[in-house]
């Protein structure tokens, strides 16, 4: 049966550099996509037929005309997008590499999303919804957006509604890192699963030994009842409550493109696997996958694939 999945987020225009290892300031050409970690998200569970609400507020002028326009095309469902013609749609600036990680500049104060009106949330019909997916960027764009997220997390708990966390760190989006690290790690108290990165476990709870990332985690509340660390290539550490304590393997790639894109692809990956209702090791399996087909595109989700493209990978690696 078919499930129904939702996320709130801030969607954004993305302009990457043509030109491989040139600083943002000199790159001459860029190629516009849209971006936004969680319709990252929602494009990649759509890619693999889910159904999708995705819940934000856009501007009404091109950058939110065309990431309209998107949403349309990728099935995902429109009835919880707001528009604000008095605010504008965010977009940034995409460095292009051929190792590490780009540099990004963002055009995204004042935007439309971090308007966004948590009464909004009233209007969602919960009783329809298998799986809530939150980041801590939507947290961090403005107080309007941490309202919104906490408010989703109440939702959530008021209708017995599983959800993801992934901390999403955005240092730049945050007054301190020490209001970041109290924040994220607060939100991450309401989440069923806690999607942290190694790296950011060490940000936000001083270690990079991953069960000691898991265990900071499960022992923070009642509602956490599972922690899945991600280790990139070598793929990612699962602990729960019930017991399980393992490691996946991840997927090795001969030539990356752009790492932007690939944590949200692990998402993917993992919530379709639950909604699948795969084993959490399966469903984790499936994240490094989607993560590893990530990385080889330029955009942020033009590498997620459908579920053709997944079980071919899958069977060759």
């Amino acid at each position: 049966m078919m499930k129904n999945f939702l996320t709130i987020g801030e969607p954004m225009a993305v302009f990457s550099a043509d030109q491989a290892d040139v600083e943002l300031a000199d790159a001459q050409h860029f190629t516009k996509y849209i971006a936004g970690a969680e319709l990252n998200v929602a494009i990649g569970l759509a890619r693999l037929q889910h159904r999708v609400e995705y819940v934000t507020a856009l501007g009404n002028d091109p950058f939110g005309v065309t990431i309209q326009n998107e949403i349309k095309a990728n099935q995902i469902s429109t009835q919880y997008v707001e528009i604000m013609p008095e605010y504008w749609t965010g977009f940034y600036l995409k460095q292009r590499v051929t190792t590490g990680d780009p540099a990004v500049y963002f055009y995204r104060q004042n935007s439309a999303a971090a308007h966004f009106d948590s009464d909004m949330l009233d209007k969602v019909d919960y009783q329809k919804i298998d799986l809530i997916h939150l980041t801590g960027i939507m947290a961090a764009i403005s107080d309007n957006g941490l309202t919104a997220v906490k408010r989703l997390f109440e939702k959530a708990h008021e209708n017995q509604i599983s959800t993801t966390f992934d901390p999403n760190i955005r240092k730049p989006l945050w007054a301190s890192e020490t209001e970041m690290i109290m924040t994220l790690n607060s939100l991450a108290k309401e989440a069923t699963i806690v999607l942290p990165g190694i790296n950011e476990g060490e940000i936000l709870m001083g270690s990079r030994d991953p069960e000691q990332i898991a265990d900071f985690y499960l022992n923070q509340s009642n509602h956490t009842q599972t922690a899945i660390v991600k280790l990139g290539p070598a793929g990612a550490y699962i602990k729960n409550k019930t017991g399980l304590n393992t490691t996946v393997t991840g997927y090795s790639v001969r030539h990356v493109v752009d790492t932007v894109g690939a944590g949200d692809g692990f998402a993917v990956g993992l919530i379709s696997g639950l909604l699948d209702e795969q084993p959490i090791e399966s469903a984790v399996k499936r994240a490094c996958a989607i993560g590893a087909l990530a990385v080889q595109s330029a955009g942020d989700s033009e590498g997620y694939p459908d579920n053709e493209q997944l079980e071919q990978f899958m069977e060759e690696n």
